[in-house]
């Protein structure tokens, strides 16, 4: 039974990481370096469990028109998907959509907000985790 739970405690941390959300500066879809930690951190989980497929939102802070944040979400959803194929992960495994500024993670009109909407979300799509790549 302990290992039962610790194999079910193991495959919940393996999804909280795959879902975790990244974060972008203003204006900008480039990776940060605590954003490719986090991809990283993905990385032996999806190589392990080639059965998962997922989705990849970009979304923007309210700053901005609707088209260019609709396009900035866009950009930022694309290189996360790049930052995750170049690192070995089958581009038909990620899907990409743009949000924009759409649905905001929080409402407020300060960079507190604004910095917590500028980011990519991650969704499984098909697939779950089995295989728990050891640390």
């Amino acid at each position: 039974e302990a290992a039962a739970r610790e194999a079910a405690a193991r495959r919940a941390a393996a999804m909280a990481t795959l879902k975790s959300v990244i974060y972008f500066v203003y204006d900008a879809s480039d990776i940060r370096g605590d954003a490719k930690s986090q991809l990283d951190a993905k990385l032996p989980i999806l190589r392990a469990n080639t059965a998962i497929q997922i989705r990849v939102s970009g979304h923007a802070d309210e700053r901005g028109s609707d088209q260019y944040n609709d396009a900035l979400g866009q950009r930022r959803a694309a290189s996360t998907k790049r930052y995750l194929t170049d690192n070995g992960i089958d581009a038909a495994r990620i899907t990409i959509i743009s949000y924009g500024e759409q649905r905001p993670a929080m409402t407020g009109a300060d960079e507190n907000a604004w910095s917590r909407n500028r980011r990519a979300e991650f969704d499984i799509t098909a697939g779950e985790v089995s295989v728990v790549p050891p640390r």
